[in-house]
Protein backbone atom coordinates (compact mmCIF):
# COMPACT_ATOMS: atom_id res chain seq x y z
CA UNK A 1 0.00 0.00 0.00
CA UNK A 2 1.01 3.82 -0.98
CA UNK A 3 2.48 5.74 1.84
CA UNK A 4 0.83 9.95 2.18
CA UNK A 5 1.77 11.32 -1.38
CA UNK A 6 2.83 15.04 -1.64
CA UNK A 7 1.34 15.93 -5.00
CA UNK A 8 1.09 19.56 -4.18
CA UNK A 9 -0.58 22.81 -3.15
CA UNK A 10 -4.55 23.98 -3.53
CA UNK A 11 -7.08 22.59 -6.60
CA UNK A 12 -8.11 25.63 -8.07
CA UNK A 13 -9.17 23.88 -11.41
CA UNK A 14 -10.52 20.74 -12.53
CA UNK A 15 -8.39 21.16 -15.36
CA UNK A 16 -5.14 20.64 -12.67
CA UNK A 17 -6.34 16.98 -12.25
CA UNK A 18 -5.11 15.71 -15.69
CA UNK A 19 -2.22 18.14 -15.69
CA UNK A 20 -1.30 16.41 -12.73
CA UNK A 21 -1.05 12.73 -14.92
CA UNK A 22 0.62 14.80 -17.71
CA UNK A 23 3.64 15.53 -15.74
CA UNK A 24 4.44 12.48 -15.65
CA UNK A 25 5.43 12.40 -19.44
CA UNK A 26 9.47 12.03 -19.65
CA UNK A 27 11.08 12.19 -22.57
CA UNK A 28 12.79 8.38 -23.58
CA UNK A 29 15.85 9.27 -21.99
CA UNK A 30 14.43 9.51 -18.62
CA UNK A 31 11.71 6.50 -18.64
CA UNK A 32 12.74 4.33 -15.53
CA UNK A 33 11.94 1.23 -13.85
CA UNK A 34 10.56 1.04 -9.90
CA UNK A 35 10.20 -2.01 -9.26
CA UNK A 36 8.02 -3.27 -5.93
CA UNK A 37 7.66 -6.51 -4.30
CA UNK A 38 5.98 -7.94 -0.87
CA UNK A 39 6.66 -11.13 1.16
CA UNK A 40 5.39 -12.54 4.27
CA UNK A 41 7.31 -12.93 7.53
CA UNK A 42 6.91 -15.63 10.37
CA UNK A 43 8.70 -17.24 13.38
CA UNK A 44 10.76 -19.93 12.01
CA UNK A 45 9.88 -21.88 15.20
CA UNK A 46 5.92 -21.40 15.13
CA UNK A 47 5.55 -20.53 11.67
CA UNK A 48 3.19 -17.97 12.69
CA UNK A 49 3.13 -15.08 11.45
CA UNK A 50 5.20 -11.66 12.76
CA UNK A 51 3.49 -9.28 15.15
CA UNK A 52 3.98 -5.54 15.12
CA UNK A 53 6.09 -5.00 18.14
CA UNK A 54 8.19 -7.30 20.36
CA UNK A 55 11.49 -9.45 20.04
CA UNK A 56 10.69 -11.24 16.92
CA UNK A 57 8.41 -9.11 15.08
CA UNK A 58 8.05 -6.52 12.54
CA UNK A 59 9.22 -3.07 14.22
CA UNK A 60 12.52 -5.39 14.84
CA UNK A 61 13.01 -5.89 11.41
CA UNK A 62 12.24 -2.38 10.71
CA UNK A 63 14.96 -1.22 13.43
CA UNK A 64 17.30 -3.49 12.66
CA UNK A 65 17.56 -2.32 8.76
CA UNK A 66 17.60 1.05 10.16
CA UNK A 67 19.97 1.27 12.42
CA UNK A 68 22.80 -1.72 9.98
CA UNK A 69 22.28 -0.18 6.97
CA UNK A 70 21.36 3.42 7.43
CA UNK A 71 17.50 3.39 6.43
CA UNK A 72 15.87 6.71 7.64
CA UNK A 73 12.60 5.90 9.51
CA UNK A 74 9.42 6.63 8.83
CA UNK A 75 6.48 7.56 11.80
CA UNK A 76 3.37 7.45 11.88
CA UNK A 77 2.38 8.90 15.29
CA UNK A 78 4.87 6.90 17.68
CA UNK A 79 5.23 4.03 15.45
CA UNK A 80 8.10 2.97 13.09
CA UNK A 81 6.02 2.25 10.01
CA UNK A 82 8.66 2.36 7.16
CA UNK A 83 12.21 2.73 5.74
CA UNK A 84 13.37 5.48 3.10
CA UNK A 85 16.78 5.75 1.39
CA UNK A 86 18.02 6.70 -1.81
CA UNK A 87 15.25 6.75 -3.33
CA UNK A 88 13.61 3.62 -2.24
CA UNK A 89 11.31 3.26 0.72
CA UNK A 90 10.34 -0.05 2.94
CA UNK A 91 6.55 -0.60 3.74
CA UNK A 92 4.47 -2.31 5.69
CA UNK A 93 1.15 -3.76 4.33
CA UNK A 94 -1.87 -4.40 6.48
CA UNK A 95 -1.10 -8.22 7.80
CA UNK A 96 2.62 -6.81 8.09
CA UNK A 97 3.95 -8.18 4.44
CA UNK A 98 7.47 -5.83 4.50
CA UNK A 99 7.09 -4.17 0.72
CA UNK A 100 10.13 -2.76 -0.98
CA UNK A 101 9.27 -0.11 -3.18
CA UNK A 102 12.39 0.31 -5.13
CA UNK A 103 14.38 3.31 -6.61
CA UNK A 104 13.61 4.23 -10.30
CA UNK A 105 16.02 3.16 -12.05
CA UNK A 106 18.23 2.90 -15.53
CA UNK A 107 18.19 -0.75 -16.20
CA UNK A 108 16.68 -3.92 -14.76
CA UNK A 109 20.54 -5.22 -14.03
CA UNK A 110 20.04 -2.42 -11.32
CA UNK A 111 16.89 -3.20 -10.26
CA UNK A 112 18.42 -6.58 -9.71
CA UNK A 113 20.73 -5.78 -8.13
CA UNK A 114 18.83 -3.49 -5.77
CA UNK A 115 16.47 -6.76 -4.97
CA UNK A 116 19.26 -8.50 -4.26
CA UNK A 117 21.35 -6.35 -1.46
CA UNK A 118 17.31 -6.10 -0.01
CA UNK A 119 17.04 -9.58 0.31
CA UNK A 120 19.93 -10.20 1.70
CA UNK A 121 20.02 -7.13 4.29
CA UNK A 122 16.23 -8.82 5.37
CA UNK A 123 17.94 -12.15 5.41
CA UNK A 124 20.88 -11.26 7.64
CA UNK A 125 18.92 -9.14 10.27
CA UNK A 126 16.10 -11.90 10.41
CA UNK A 127 18.71 -15.14 10.53
CA UNK A 128 19.92 -13.37 13.81
CA UNK A 129 16.14 -13.06 15.58
CA UNK A 130 14.69 -16.47 14.21
CA UNK A 131 12.39 -14.89 11.61
CA UNK A 132 12.14 -16.04 8.25
CA UNK A 133 10.35 -14.48 4.81
CA UNK A 134 8.72 -16.46 2.38
CA UNK A 135 7.88 -15.06 -1.40
CA UNK A 136 3.95 -16.11 -2.16
CA UNK A 137 0.77 -14.88 -3.75
CA UNK A 138 -1.09 -15.88 -1.04
CA UNK A 139 -0.65 -17.30 2.64
CA UNK A 140 -1.03 -20.84 2.84
CA UNK A 141 -2.00 -21.35 6.05
CA UNK A 142 -2.96 -18.46 8.00
CA UNK A 143 -6.57 -17.56 8.56
CA UNK A 144 -7.84 -14.11 9.12
CA UNK A 145 -7.72 -13.79 13.04
CA UNK A 146 -3.67 -15.08 13.15
CA UNK A 147 -3.41 -11.78 11.47
CA UNK A 148 -2.05 -8.74 13.17
CA UNK A 149 -3.10 -5.54 12.01
CA UNK A 150 -0.25 -2.84 11.59
CA UNK A 151 -0.73 0.30 13.45
CA UNK A 152 -1.68 2.39 10.28
CA UNK A 153 -4.60 4.77 10.26
CA UNK A 154 -5.28 4.11 6.63
CA UNK A 155 -5.15 0.12 7.07
CA UNK A 156 -8.00 0.73 9.80
CA UNK A 157 -10.72 2.50 7.60
CA UNK A 158 -10.13 0.48 4.98
CA UNK A 159 -10.64 -2.95 6.62
CA UNK A 160 -14.28 -1.70 8.24
CA UNK A 161 -15.09 -0.83 4.54
CA UNK A 162 -14.16 -4.28 2.99
CA UNK A 163 -17.21 -5.97 3.58
CA UNK A 164 -19.37 -3.41 2.76
CA UNK A 165 -18.17 -3.33 -0.96
CA UNK A 166 -16.82 -7.35 -1.46
CA UNK A 167 -15.97 -10.38 0.01
CA UNK A 168 -12.74 -11.02 -0.43
CA UNK A 169 -10.81 -7.40 0.71
CA UNK A 170 -9.52 -8.16 3.39
CA UNK A 171 -7.98 -11.41 2.08
CA UNK A 172 -6.24 -8.91 -0.15
CA UNK A 173 -5.02 -6.50 2.62
CA UNK A 174 -3.75 -8.90 5.25
CA UNK A 175 -3.25 -12.32 3.25
CA UNK A 176 -2.11 -11.80 0.22
CA UNK A 177 1.45 -10.71 -1.98
CA UNK A 178 2.28 -9.25 -4.92
CA UNK A 179 5.26 -8.17 -7.14
CA UNK A 180 4.67 -5.04 -9.82
CA UNK A 181 6.51 -2.90 -11.85
CA UNK A 182 6.09 0.65 -12.62
CA UNK A 183 7.25 2.32 -15.98
CA UNK A 184 7.10 5.97 -17.63
CA UNK A 185 5.57 6.90 -20.65
CA UNK A 186 6.21 9.64 -23.09
CA UNK A 187 2.99 11.50 -24.18
CA UNK A 188 -0.71 10.66 -23.79
CA UNK A 189 -0.90 8.58 -26.52
CA UNK A 190 2.42 6.58 -25.26
CA UNK A 191 0.21 6.30 -22.52
CA UNK A 192 -2.71 5.24 -23.99
CA UNK A 193 -0.94 2.40 -26.05
CA UNK A 194 0.95 1.27 -22.93
CA UNK A 195 -2.27 0.97 -20.57
CA UNK A 196 -4.22 -1.03 -22.97
CA UNK A 197 -1.35 -3.18 -23.79
CA UNK A 198 -0.66 -3.16 -19.83
CA UNK A 199 -4.32 -4.10 -18.84
CA UNK A 200 -4.72 -7.01 -22.01
CA UNK A 201 -1.61 -8.67 -20.95
CA UNK A 202 -2.20 -8.83 -17.21
CA UNK A 203 -3.42 -12.30 -17.38
CA UNK A 204 -0.31 -13.40 -18.74
CA UNK A 205 1.86 -12.23 -16.25
CA UNK A 206 -1.20 -13.78 -13.60
CA UNK A 207 -0.42 -17.22 -15.39
CA UNK A 208 3.76 -16.43 -15.69
CA UNK A 209 3.80 -15.67 -11.91
CA UNK A 210 1.24 -17.33 -10.81
CA UNK A 211 1.92 -18.68 -6.65
CA UNK A 212 -0.91 -19.14 -5.13
CA UNK A 213 -2.20 -22.82 -5.18
CA UNK A 214 -2.92 -22.58 -1.28
CA UNK A 215 -5.94 -21.33 1.21
CA UNK A 216 -6.28 -21.59 5.00
CA UNK A 217 -3.95 -24.92 4.46
CA UNK A 218 -6.43 -26.40 1.74
CA UNK A 219 -5.67 -26.17 -2.38
CA UNK A 220 -7.72 -23.98 -3.27
CA UNK A 221 -8.60 -24.69 -6.98
CA UNK A 222 -7.00 -21.66 -8.26
CA UNK A 223 -3.39 -21.36 -9.51
CA UNK A 224 -3.42 -17.85 -8.14
CA UNK A 225 -5.81 -17.37 -5.80
CA UNK A 226 -4.49 -13.71 -5.56
CA UNK A 227 -5.90 -13.04 -8.75
CA UNK A 228 -9.35 -14.74 -7.67
CA UNK A 229 -9.46 -12.31 -4.68
CA UNK A 230 -8.85 -9.27 -6.82
CA UNK A 231 -12.15 -10.52 -8.80
CA UNK A 232 -14.61 -9.91 -5.85
CA UNK A 233 -13.31 -6.91 -3.86
CA UNK A 234 -14.67 -3.98 -4.76
CA UNK A 235 -16.09 -3.63 -8.47
CA UNK A 236 -15.80 0.26 -8.01
CA UNK A 237 -12.34 -0.16 -8.27
CA UNK A 238 -10.94 -2.96 -9.42
CA UNK A 239 -11.24 -4.69 -12.92
CA UNK A 240 -10.22 -4.31 -16.75
CA UNK A 241 -11.60 -1.15 -17.30
CA UNK A 242 -12.68 -1.81 -20.67
CA UNK A 243 -13.40 2.49 -21.08
CA UNK A 244 -9.57 2.48 -21.75
CA UNK A 245 -9.97 0.95 -24.92
CA UNK A 246 -12.82 3.18 -26.22
CA UNK A 247 -11.98 6.06 -28.42
CA UNK A 248 -10.91 9.26 -26.76
CA UNK A 249 -9.19 7.46 -24.10
CA UNK A 250 -6.45 10.17 -22.68
CA UNK A 251 -5.96 12.10 -18.89
CA UNK A 252 -9.17 13.07 -19.04
CA UNK A 253 -11.43 10.36 -18.98
CA UNK A 254 -8.68 8.82 -16.51
CA UNK A 255 -10.12 11.40 -14.06
CA UNK A 256 -13.33 10.71 -15.04
CA UNK A 257 -13.14 7.25 -13.98
CA UNK A 258 -11.09 8.08 -11.02
CA UNK A 259 -13.76 10.73 -9.43
CA UNK A 260 -16.36 8.06 -9.85
CA UNK A 261 -13.98 6.07 -7.18
CA UNK A 262 -15.85 6.54 -3.70
CA UNK A 263 -12.68 7.99 -1.08
CA UNK A 264 -11.43 6.43 0.96
CA UNK A 265 -9.91 8.95 3.70
CA UNK A 266 -7.81 12.56 3.71
CA UNK A 267 -4.50 12.45 4.85
CA UNK A 268 -3.98 15.32 7.52
CA UNK A 269 -1.74 16.38 9.76
CA UNK A 270 -0.37 13.11 10.43
CA UNK A 271 -4.47 11.14 10.66
CA UNK A 272 -6.50 9.87 8.31
CA UNK A 273 -9.85 11.34 8.35
CA UNK A 274 -12.61 8.90 7.42
CA UNK A 275 -14.26 9.40 4.47
CA UNK A 276 -15.32 6.08 3.12
CA UNK A 277 -17.92 6.23 0.52
CA UNK A 278 -17.70 9.31 -0.38
CA UNK A 279 -17.35 11.92 -3.52
CA UNK A 280 -14.16 13.53 -4.57
CA UNK A 281 -16.26 16.00 -7.00
CA UNK A 282 -17.86 16.54 -3.60
CA UNK A 283 -14.45 17.58 -2.21
CA UNK A 284 -13.81 19.98 -5.28
CA UNK A 285 -17.12 21.44 -4.34
CA UNK A 286 -16.39 22.47 -0.78
CA UNK A 287 -19.02 19.94 0.32
CA UNK A 288 -17.07 16.99 1.45
CA UNK A 289 -18.45 15.62 4.39
CA UNK A 290 -15.41 14.40 6.06
CA UNK A 291 -13.82 18.48 5.77
CA UNK A 292 -17.06 20.62 4.90
CA UNK A 293 -15.97 23.67 3.52
CA UNK A 294 -12.86 22.35 2.53
CA UNK A 295 -11.44 21.88 -0.81
CA UNK A 296 -8.49 19.50 -1.64
CA UNK A 297 -4.64 19.87 -2.78
CA UNK A 298 -2.74 17.98 -5.29
CA UNK A 299 -1.37 15.82 -2.52
CA UNK A 300 -4.76 14.84 -1.73
CA UNK A 301 -5.67 14.07 -5.16
CA UNK A 302 -2.37 11.93 -5.63
CA UNK A 303 -3.79 10.43 -2.33
CA UNK A 304 -7.07 9.46 -3.65
CA UNK A 305 -5.30 7.63 -7.06
CA UNK A 306 -3.32 5.47 -4.49
CA UNK A 307 -7.01 3.87 -3.43
CA UNK A 308 -7.73 2.81 -6.96
CA UNK A 309 -6.80 -0.67 -7.51
CA UNK A 310 -7.71 -2.18 -11.54
CA UNK A 311 -4.76 -4.82 -13.15
CA UNK A 312 -3.09 -1.60 -14.50
CA UNK A 313 -3.45 1.92 -13.28
CA UNK A 314 -1.85 5.24 -14.08
CA UNK A 315 -0.44 7.95 -11.77
CA UNK A 316 2.46 9.71 -13.24
CA UNK A 317 3.54 6.45 -14.45
CA UNK A 318 1.78 3.15 -15.38
CA UNK A 319 1.77 0.55 -12.69
CA UNK A 320 1.34 -3.59 -13.79
CA UNK A 321 0.21 -5.03 -11.22
CA UNK A 322 -1.17 -8.64 -12.00
CA UNK A 323 1.90 -10.70 -10.31
CA UNK A 324 2.01 -12.94 -7.17
CA UNK A 325 4.70 -12.64 -5.16
CA UNK A 326 7.25 -14.92 -5.80
CA UNK A 327 10.50 -16.88 -5.88
CA UNK A 328 13.87 -14.71 -5.45
CA UNK A 329 14.86 -15.05 -9.31
CA UNK A 330 11.45 -14.37 -10.17
CA UNK A 331 11.45 -10.67 -8.93
CA UNK A 332 13.50 -9.95 -11.65
CA UNK A 333 11.56 -11.52 -14.37
CA UNK A 334 8.74 -9.18 -13.62
CA UNK A 335 10.13 -5.57 -15.15
CA UNK A 336 11.94 -7.78 -17.78
CA UNK A 337 8.61 -8.87 -18.98
CA UNK A 338 6.88 -5.62 -18.44
CA UNK A 339 10.44 -4.12 -19.88
CA UNK A 340 10.81 -5.32 -22.81
CA UNK A 341 6.96 -4.87 -23.73
CA UNK A 342 6.96 -1.28 -23.87
CA UNK A 343 10.18 0.14 -23.56
CA UNK A 344 10.97 -0.41 -27.12
CA UNK A 345 8.17 0.97 -29.94
CA UNK A 346 8.88 -1.90 -32.15
CA UNK A 347 7.70 -4.41 -29.31
CA UNK A 348 4.89 -1.93 -27.80
CA UNK A 349 3.42 -2.25 -31.40
CA UNK A 350 3.65 -5.98 -31.67
CA UNK A 351 2.28 -6.58 -28.61
CA UNK A 352 -0.37 -3.93 -29.40
CA UNK A 353 -1.30 -6.36 -32.84
CA UNK A 354 -1.22 -9.48 -30.43
CA UNK A 355 -4.50 -8.02 -28.65
CA UNK A 356 -5.77 -4.93 -30.98
CA UNK A 357 -9.10 -7.33 -31.57
CA UNK A 358 -9.31 -9.15 -28.50
CA UNK A 359 -13.14 -7.52 -26.99
CA UNK A 360 -14.11 -6.69 -23.29
CA UNK A 361 -15.11 -10.40 -22.95
CA UNK A 362 -12.14 -11.89 -24.48
CA UNK A 363 -10.13 -9.78 -22.16
CA UNK A 364 -11.94 -10.58 -18.95
CA UNK A 365 -12.28 -14.47 -20.15
CA UNK A 366 -7.94 -14.41 -19.95
CA UNK A 367 -8.08 -13.17 -16.68
CA UNK A 368 -10.54 -15.68 -14.80
CA UNK A 369 -9.32 -18.26 -17.00
CA UNK A 370 -5.34 -17.53 -15.96
CA UNK A 371 -6.81 -17.12 -12.22
CA UNK A 372 -8.09 -20.83 -12.42
CA UNK A 373 -6.03 -22.59 -14.49
CA UNK A 374 -2.66 -20.47 -14.82
CA UNK A 375 -0.81 -21.32 -18.53
CA UNK A 376 -3.37 -24.55 -18.77
CA UNK A 377 -5.72 -21.49 -18.94
CA UNK A 378 -7.66 -21.82 -22.95
CA UNK A 379 -9.79 -19.10 -24.67
CA UNK A 380 -11.32 -19.07 -27.94
CA UNK A 381 -9.26 -22.46 -29.38
CA UNK A 382 -5.75 -20.81 -27.93
CA UNK A 383 -3.70 -21.94 -24.67
CA UNK A 384 -2.35 -19.36 -22.42
CA UNK A 385 1.41 -21.51 -22.82
CA UNK A 386 0.60 -20.47 -26.14
CA UNK A 387 -0.17 -16.94 -25.81
CA UNK A 388 2.77 -16.49 -23.22
CA UNK A 389 5.04 -17.69 -25.83
CA UNK A 390 4.34 -15.32 -28.33
CA UNK A 391 4.68 -12.62 -25.46
CA UNK A 392 8.02 -13.28 -23.92
CA UNK A 393 9.19 -13.42 -27.51
CA UNK A 394 8.11 -10.09 -27.91
CA UNK A 395 9.68 -9.30 -24.64
CA UNK A 396 13.18 -11.08 -25.82
CA UNK A 397 13.22 -8.65 -29.08
CA UNK A 398 12.02 -5.77 -26.92
CA UNK A 399 15.13 -5.68 -24.63
CA UNK A 400 17.79 -7.06 -27.31
CA UNK A 401 16.68 -3.62 -29.05
CA UNK A 402 17.14 -1.58 -25.83
CA UNK A 403 20.55 -3.17 -25.61
CA UNK A 404 21.53 -2.12 -22.19
CA UNK A 405 24.36 -3.75 -20.97
CA UNK A 406 25.55 -5.07 -17.75
CA UNK A 407 28.28 -6.14 -15.41
CA UNK A 408 30.50 -3.70 -16.89
CA UNK A 409 29.69 -4.69 -20.48
CA UNK A 410 30.50 -8.17 -19.61
CA UNK A 411 26.52 -8.87 -20.15
CA UNK A 412 25.03 -7.63 -23.49
CA UNK A 413 21.37 -6.97 -22.83
CA UNK A 414 19.29 -7.80 -20.15
CA UNK A 415 17.34 -10.64 -22.08
CA UNK A 416 18.92 -12.95 -19.49
CA UNK A 417 16.52 -12.01 -16.77
CA UNK A 418 13.38 -13.73 -19.07
CA UNK A 419 15.39 -17.03 -18.67
CA UNK A 420 12.84 -17.76 -15.37
CA UNK A 421 9.85 -16.79 -17.75
CA UNK A 422 11.07 -18.87 -20.75
CA UNK A 423 11.68 -22.11 -18.53
CA UNK A 424 7.57 -21.59 -17.20
CA UNK A 425 6.40 -21.82 -20.69
CA UNK A 426 9.39 -24.58 -22.15
CA UNK A 427 7.68 -26.80 -18.79
CA UNK A 428 3.98 -25.63 -18.75
CA UNK A 429 4.93 -25.22 -14.99
CA UNK A 430 4.24 -22.08 -13.45
CA UNK A 431 5.46 -21.70 -9.17
CA UNK A 432 2.10 -22.66 -8.54
CA UNK A 433 2.17 -25.98 -10.60
CA UNK A 434 5.65 -26.63 -8.63
CA UNK A 435 4.15 -26.04 -5.27
CA UNK A 436 1.13 -28.08 -6.43
CA UNK A 437 3.57 -31.72 -7.66
CA UNK A 438 5.86 -30.79 -3.94
CA UNK A 439 2.09 -31.10 -2.23
CA UNK A 440 0.94 -33.95 -3.74
CA UNK A 441 4.90 -35.77 -3.68
CA UNK A 442 7.29 -35.22 -1.33
CA UNK A 443 5.46 -33.26 0.71
CA UNK A 444 2.92 -35.82 1.28
CA UNK A 445 -0.10 -33.33 2.25
CA UNK A 446 2.38 -31.36 4.85
CA UNK A 447 1.97 -27.92 3.81
CA UNK A 448 4.20 -26.76 6.91
CA UNK A 449 7.15 -28.10 4.29
CA UNK A 450 6.71 -24.63 2.06
CA UNK A 451 8.52 -22.61 4.57
CA UNK A 452 11.81 -25.01 4.74
CA UNK A 453 11.77 -25.12 1.10
CA UNK A 454 10.93 -22.31 -0.48
CA UNK A 455 11.51 -19.20 2.30
CA UNK A 456 14.90 -16.92 1.22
Amino acid sequence: MSIPQSGGGPIESRDQLAEFLEKGCKPKDDWRIGTEHEKFGYCTDTLRPLPYDGERSVKAMLEGLRFRYGWDPVFEGENIVGLEKGGANVSLEPGGQLELSGAPLETIHQTCDEVNTHLREVKDIADEIGVGFIGLGAAPIWSHEDMPMMPKGRYRLMTDYMDRVGTHGKQMMYRTCTVQVNLDFGSEADMVQKLRVALALQPVATALFANSPFFEGKVNGHKSWRSRIWRDLDADRTGMLPFVFEDGMGFERWVDYALDVPMYFVYRDGRYIDALGQSFRDFLDGKLPALPGETPTLSDWADHLTTIFPEARIKQFIEMRGADGGPWRRLCALPAFWVGLMYDQGALDAAWDLVKDWDAETREAWRVEASVHGLQAKVGGRTMQELAGDVVDIARGGLKARARPGLGGMVADERHFLHALEDTIETGKAPADELLDAYHGDWNGDLTRIYRDFSY
